[in-house]
């Protein structure tokens, strides 16, 4: 808007009415008002942050405003509270476009933890702009405190999720043929797969493999992913179908048939296949043998390449490049002969899995060739490209591989619908791989049942889009082999195979306990005390006094319960001297003593040896958690510490109790620690406790999954760092 152009008349009086909603907060009103009804649960599914609202969202906005606003009129509360979608490859994407990386490898160099904080820092770029434009439509919603999908809150509510549905045995870990994306490297469900199908044009290929024991003779099979035929194990046939076998009575360059070379192939497909010989094929090649698909069973071929015949690392050699009778099998496309790669397609896994045949994996999850590949090492079977030779140009290559060693046939160029990433845009590859699904097919009746009693608006969207929909469903793949998400709470033995899975915080502490039990006590009175000035210069020596000395005794009578079996104390004279006294009270063996540096005093730099009471008024108007005392240190830097040091002391020891001495810092401080407290949550432990001289918190430790601050992170690679208890005696692992 220029500065010579009015608002309308309209748009003030919006503006005057949001005016007056925010300044008399209407809408807060609604929810303190008599509900004789009681309470309306309205879920609405969050937005992501890292884009500006469009069109859909204030459509779809609009309607989530006018539903709570009528059942409100009706007599019902309705808390809505506004959130953010914070994970996913979407954003993930956007951060590697903004670092410029092409793979995911460029991510583990990166460091997963850089990359998942960058996300951190990215994802709500837009929030603020959200903020502004939300009200202005008239919408009422709670924005103040919005919850996130990356808060370890929001987390653990997906861990509960998944152990409940584990624990009704809807949850298992599948070896199946899925799309897999190679520029994400990872897999994609069914719904995902199904919104990014585009029309483009692949070359097909026929090619012949050649029998052992009739050289010469080849069988003709079809495929339209030449890329995929260095992974072939297999030949099936249609057990019913009829097949021909020819003889060529001349050279067919038009087919690179020699004369007196034979080609098995079905019947019904003769036309088709054999179309470049316009006139009679037979001219050209006799019908020498025709049999049921069930004879061909069990012959023996040469496979078309010689990467992996003699491979000891690829299991089930004996079973290979044989023919095999198949139910898929027909005679719609192709020669009624299909090329079988259990690696790359659903039905050709099925065969493989039934009859233990090799399973091939030429290809990396990146979409390369691998290195034993020799003559396609290092390329793209599926590139994105716009360029259709660039795109083709793999299977370009493996077909004139076939056409210079006598194993091509025929090609054509086909147009089809093709899957490609919603995400990225990048051709999807069919790729066995193990993923972890919800067992929805186990559940579909009741699905479909329950369906019914929904009053659905419009009406047919419940029989139409999404009854079908839901009539239909599979099994869900949840898990994607990527970075920014929530994690699978799933452990497993590598010695006894066992797989456990957890449901909350509580049972990761439960799980990675070592049973250690540590007390941390604030060492007594001290002169700087008596004085009420601060002091973190080693060097300027203050010893108990006599009411510091008298304090620790009566700590230590109500210590002497305590089976002590380790003492650390800080390198400070008081703290020193009160570890002697509490040793000498409690029978402790000096041996078992341990001098910590980690365990030291706050460094107040420019504030060391002031009064208490200015250093207290400069940290409640001048200091935050992470700002650092001048020329000193911040509490999260003094936290950081006696983290490391609980941590790595816990790491040491089993069952035992370890006597801590300190300052009254290192009591705010382990009480943020236990927790896995944020910056927030510290700032408050630390605000809200003043530990006394000789004072002392005893507790039970766990490891937590926790950034680099010791802060509570669910997300990679903390996560991956925990390590929980088997009951065979080892440790177990996270599936990644």
């Amino acid at each position: 808007m220029t500065d010579k152009q009015e608002k309308s008349d309209l748009a003030k009086r919006e503006e005057k009415i949001l005016k007056y909603w925010q300044e008399n907060k209407i809408f807060e009103k609604t929810l303190e008002k008599d509900a004789p009804k009681g309470e309306f649960i309205f879920y609405d599914g969050p937005p992501f942050a890292t884009g500006l609202p469009h069109y859909g969202h204030i459509l779809a906005g609009t309607i989530k405003d006018v539903i709570p606003r009528y059942k409100t009129m009706k007599g019902y509360r309705v808390p809505r509270r506004w959130g953010w979608d914070c994970h996913g490859l979407p954003l993930e994407n956007e951060i590697e476009r903004e670092l410029g990386f092409k793979t995911k490898k460029d991510i583990e160099d990166y460091g997963v933890a850089n990359f998942n904080e960058k996300a951190r820092e990215f994802v709500l770029k837009y929030a603020d702009d959200w903020q502004k434009i939300i009200p202005r439509l008239g919408r009422w919603v709670d924005m103040t405190s919005p919850y996130k999908t990356m808060d370890a809150t929001y987390t653990e509510t997906i861990l509960w999720i998944f152990k409940n549905l584990y624990d009704k045995g809807l949850i298992y870990e599948g070896f199946k043929s899925m799309h897999l994306c190679p520029r994400c490297e990872t897999t994609l469900s069914n719904f995902e797969v199904n919104q990014g199908y585009k029309d483009i044009t692949d070359i097909a290929v026929t090619v012949k493999f050649e029998l052992e024991d009739e050289p010469g003779t080849y069988l003709l099979a079809w495929t339209t992913t030449p890329w995929t035929l260095p992974g072939n194990a297999a030949l099936a046939v249609g057990k019913d179908i009829s097949y021909i076998k020819f003889k060529s009575e001349q050279d067919l360059p038009e087919f690179n048939l020699k004369n007196g070379e034979k080609i098995w192939l079905a019947k019904e497909v003769v036309g088709k296949v054999l179309d470049k010989l316009k006139e009679n094929p037979g001219h050209y090649l006799r019908p020498i043998d025709e049999v049921k698909g069930e004879e061909l069973i069990g012959k023996k071929y040469k496979p078309l390449f010689d990467y992996y015949i003699n491979d000891e690392k690829i299991k089930n050699r004996e079973n290979g490049w044989k023919v095999y009778g198949a139910d898929f099998v027909t005679t719609e496309d192709g020669t009624g002969i299909v090329h079988i790669a259990p690696s790359f397609g659903d039905d050709d896994l099925h065969l493989g899995q039934e009859n233990n045949l090799p399973m091939i994996k030429h290809v990396s999850p990146e979409g390369k060739m691998k290195p034993e590949a020799t003559h396609f090492a290092g390329m793209f079977v599926k590139p994105k490209s716009d360029d259709e030779k660039t795109r083709l140009s793999t299977d370009i290559e493996v077909i004139k591989y076939l056409q210079d060693n006598n194993l091509f046939f025929d090609k054509q160029k086909l147009t089809h619908s093709y899957p490609h990433c919603w995400r990225c845009d990048t051709p999807l590859l069919n790729y066995a791989t193990s993923s972890w699904f919800v067992g929805v097919s186990e559940i579909k009746e009741k699905l479909v049942k329950e369906n019914k009693k929904i009053k659905w608006v419009p009406e047919e969207v419940g029989d139409g889009r999404f009854g079908k929909w839901l009539e239909g469903a599979r099994d869900w793949a949840i898990s994607r082999s990527r970075y920014w998400g929530a994690p699978l709470p799933v452990w497993k033995c590598e010695d006894c195979n066992k797989v456990e899975v957890v449901g909350s915080l509580e049972d990761i502490k439960k799980k990675t306990s070592r049973g250690n039990r540590f007390i941390v006590v604030r060492h007594g009175e001290a002169g700087h005390n008596a004085k009420n000035i601060t002091n973190s210069d080693e060097s300027v020596e203050y010893h108990l006094t006599e009411k510091g000395r008298k304090e620790v005794e009566k700590t230590a009578e109500k210590l002497k319960k305590e089976k002590i079996d380790k003492v650390f104390t800080s390198p400070f004279l008081r703290s020193k001297e009160t570890a002697a006294i509490l040793g000498e009270e409690l029978g402790l063996d000096k041996k078992t003593f341990e001098i910590d540096d980690r365990l030291r005093e706050l460094d107040f730099g420019e504030l060391d040896n002031t009064p208490l009471d200015k250093f207290l008024e400069y940290r409640s108007t001048h200091l935050g958690y992470d700002e650092r005392l001048p020329k000193g240190e911040s509490y999260l830097d003094a936290k950081k510490r006696y983290a490391e040091f609980v941590y790595n002391i816990d790491q040491k020891n089993k069952g035992k109790v370890i006597l801590v001495v300190s300052h009254g810092v290192a009591i705010e401080s382990v009480k943020a620690i236990i927790e896995g407290a944020d910056a927030k949550h510290s700032q408050e432990i630390l605000m809200e406790s003043r530990p006394e001289t000789a004072s002392f918190l005893g507790f039970g430790f766990s490891a937590l999954p926790h950034n680099e601050d010791y802060e509570l992170d669910f997300h990679r690679p903390y996560i991956d760092e925990i390590k929980i208890n088997c009951e065979c005696g080892n440790l177990m692992g996270r599936v990644p």
